[in-house]
């Protein structure tokens, strides 16, 4: 099977490609959004950490402070992605601090375990707004700012779950895909206007995702998962999206198990995927 050859590199602990630069992260209280924080830290950026729970960001900022920076370069703002009205209100809260905004990563999300038949219609329209909408939401609050500048860098955290439709995550797979259906269009529409898109698609990350994932009826699935539990080391994870970033890449796959490699024998062979995926429940 084909591997990532991009996991394969060492971390440079001395890259300086972020330094001074500002990144706005959400989702950045857990899993890969506080693996890049921390990361960018090391790097000097300057961060603003987003996501619902305060205290769990405070818990970030201080891991910022640790790696590198002064308090006046971390800036905590507590944002729920499905409240699309106030992207406007918490960008110009973000423009007052820090004049301008390089990077966006939109990381926030939520994951699904619960079968098509068992799940109510609102874990659904809860997985499209935090997963989507939300994203979309901040993106446009974002936007016109860099294409001021000419100059700007957004990103998604997307999945392999948006190349490859696997069983009990209907919702899940369906939102990935519209996120990456949605930058891989805005890329055409901006990169003219010198802004950057790049969508993240990691495989299996060994983060809480199935832990806080939705159940069929909107609750916290509250389990482990096996191949989650498997996967890349976050920090690892974390590290080879901020390459691919550093260097504009406008996909970056990250991962290092045999789910990777379906992102290519789907072109190759979609009959195999569809084999091997029904397989899986």
């Amino acid at each position: 099977m084909l591997k990532n050859p991009l996991s394969r590199r060492k971390p440079n602990r001395a890259s300086t490609e972020f330094k001074g630069q500002v990144v706005w992260i959400t989702g950045a209280s857990s899993g890969i959004g506080e693996a890049l924080a921390v990361g960018l830290a090391a790097q000097g950026a300057k961060l603003v950490l987003s996501a619902r729970r305060k205290a769990e960001l405070e818990r970030v900022a201080m891991r910022c402070l640790q790696a590198g920076l002064t308090e006046v370069d971390v800036m905590v703002l507590p944002l729920d992605v499905t409240d699309l009205e106030a992207m406007p209100e918490a960008t110009n809260t973000v423009l007052d601090r820090f004049s301008h905004i390089d990077l966006l990563v939109n990381n926030a999300g939520l994951s699904q375990r619960s079968l098509c038949k068992d799940t109510d219609l609102d874990v659904y329209k809860k997985l499209l707004d935090v997963d989507v909408l939300g994203q979309i939401a901040l993106t446009k609050a974002v936007l016109p700012h860099m294409l001021q500048r000419h100059s700007g860098h957004i990103s998604v955290t997307a999945s392999v779950a948006g190349k490859v439709g696997v069983p009990n995550r209907t919702g899940y797979c369906a939102a990935k895909h519209a996120v990456m259906g949605f930058f891989d269009a805005l890329r055409a529409e901006v990169e003219d206007d010198g802004i950057k898109v790049s969508t993240i698609v990691p495989g299996f990350i060994n983060t809480a995702i199935a832990h806080n994932a939705l159940a069929a009826n909107g609750e916290a699935y509250g389990k482990d998962d096996a191949y989650i539990e498997g996967g890349m080391d976050v920090d690892e994870a974390a590290q080879v999206i901020i390459r691919g970033l550093a260097r504009g890449t406008r996909e970056i796959p990250v991962g290092k198990g045999k789910e990777m490699s379906a992102l290519w024998v789907k072109r190759i062979s979609p009959e195999a995927v569809f084999r091997i995926t029904r397989r899986l429940r």
